[in-house]
C-alpha cells in the first residue's frame, strides 16, 4: 500500500500570504492600505491567541489593523455601536467579531449589523446569498475557502467526484457543500450530520470526505473508502498528561488509522488551520479593492 500524500497547509498558506503581501504593496502604492479590525469580547484564551495571530499577520503583510478588546460585560448595544463605528471608518475594509462571544451577546444580530462590504468572515446574509448565487463579489467563509484552495493546489480533481461533508454549520459545513457543488468544482455533494442514518456507510461513499463536526477522532478507518481524499477541519484539544501543556491537538479524523487508507489527507495541526487566516487576509484584500474601486 502506498503512503498517502500529506497536504501541507502551512506551505499553501505561506504561498497565499506571499501573494497577499505583493497585492497589498500594489494597493498601498495607489493610496489604499488594506485595513482589518478585529473585535474581541471577553477573555477567552483561545480567542485571544487567534486575534493576536490575525493582528500579527496583518503587520507582516503591510496591512493596517485595529484590535478592539472589550470586557465580557459589554452589552449588546455597546458592541453594536462599535460595529457601526467601524462600518463608517474609511480606514477599515474588513471587520471580524471574534466568535464565540459571551452568551448574552446575540451573535446573529451582530453579524447582520456589519456592512456586508466589510464582512470578511462571509457570514452576513448578503454574502451567504452571493455564495449561493456564485457571485464573485461576495466573501466566502475563510475555512471552507481554505479547504478548496488546498484541493486546488494539490491537484485533486473535484469534477464528478462524490463528496461527503460531515457537519452543517454556517461556518464550515454548508458553505463547504456549496463550494463543492458550484460550477467551478462540479462535485456531487452530500451533507451528513449527527442524525444521518448510518453515517459510516455514507462516508464510505466519498471520493472526497470533509470532516467538520468538532468531535475528536470521530472518523475511523472503516468510515473511509480506500483511496479517498480526507480534509480534516477539526481542531480539538484532547487531554494528554505526557504533554507539558496537558493536552494535544487532534482533528475530527483518527489520523493514524485513517491515513493509510487515503490517497491524500490533511494533518492536524498543519493542515486546514493555517489556511483560515490566509484566506481572511485574501478576503480583506478583496474588500479593500472593491471599496476602493480598484
Amino acid at each position: 500500500m502506498s503512503l498517502p500524500r500529506i497536504i501541507d497547509g502551512k506551505a499553501v498558506a505561506a504561498a497565499v500570504l506571499d501573494e497577499c503581501r505583493e497585492e497589498a504593496a500594489v494597493l498601498v502604492a495607489r493610496g489604499i492600505t488594506p485595513g482589518l479590525a478585529v473585535v474581541l469580547v471577553g477573555e477567552d484564551p483561545a480567542s485571544k491567541v487567534y486575534v493576536g495571530s490575525k493582528v500579527k499577520t496583518c503587520a507582516e503583510l503591510g496591512f493596517h489593523s485595529r484590535k478592539i478588546e472589550l470586557p465580557k460585560e459589554t452589552t449588546q448595544e455597546e458592541l453594536l455601536r462599535v460595529v457601526r463605528d467601524l462600518n463608517a471608518d474609511p480606514a477599515i475594509h474588513g471587520i471580524l467579531v471574534q466568535s464565540p462571544p459571551p452568551k448574552h451577546i446575540d451573535e446573529e444580530e451582530v453579524i447582520r449589523a456589519l456592512d456586508p462590504r466589510k464582512d470578511v468572515d462571509g457570514f452576513h446574509p448578503e454574502n451567504v446569498a452571493k455564495l449561493v448565487l456564485e457571485d464573485p463579489t461576495g466573501f466566502v467563509p475563510c475555512t471552507p475557502a481554505g479547504c478548496m484552495k488546498l484541493l486546488e493546489v494539490s491537484g485533486i480533481p473535484t469534477a464528478g467526484a462524490e463528496a461527503v461533508v460531515i457537519g452543517r454549520s454556517m461556518i464550515v459545513g454548508k458553505p463547504m457543500a456549496l463550494l463543492l457543488v458550484s460550477k467551478v468544482a462540479n462535485a456531487t455533494v452530500m451533507i451528513a450530520h449527527s442524525r444521518s442514518k448510518d453515517l459510516p456507510a455514507l462516508c464510505r461513499r466519498a471520493d472526497i470526505l470533509v470532516a467538520a463536526v468538532g468531535r475528536p477522532e470521530m472518523v475511523k478507518a472503516d468510515w473511509v473508502k480506500e483511496g479517498a481524499v480526507v480534509i480534516d477541519v477539526g481542531i480539538n484539544r484532547v487531554e494528554d498528561a505526557t504533554r507539558k501543556s496537558g493536552y494535544r491537538l487532534a482533528g475530527d479524523v483518527a489520523y493514524e488509522e485513517v491515513a493509510p487508507r487515503c490517497s491524500a489527507i490533511t494533518p492536524v495541526p498543519g493542515g486546514v488551520g493555517p489556511m483560515t487566516i490566509a484566506m481572511l487576509m485574501k478576503n480583506t484584500l478583496q474588500a479593500a479593492r472593491q471599496i476602493g474601486g480598484c
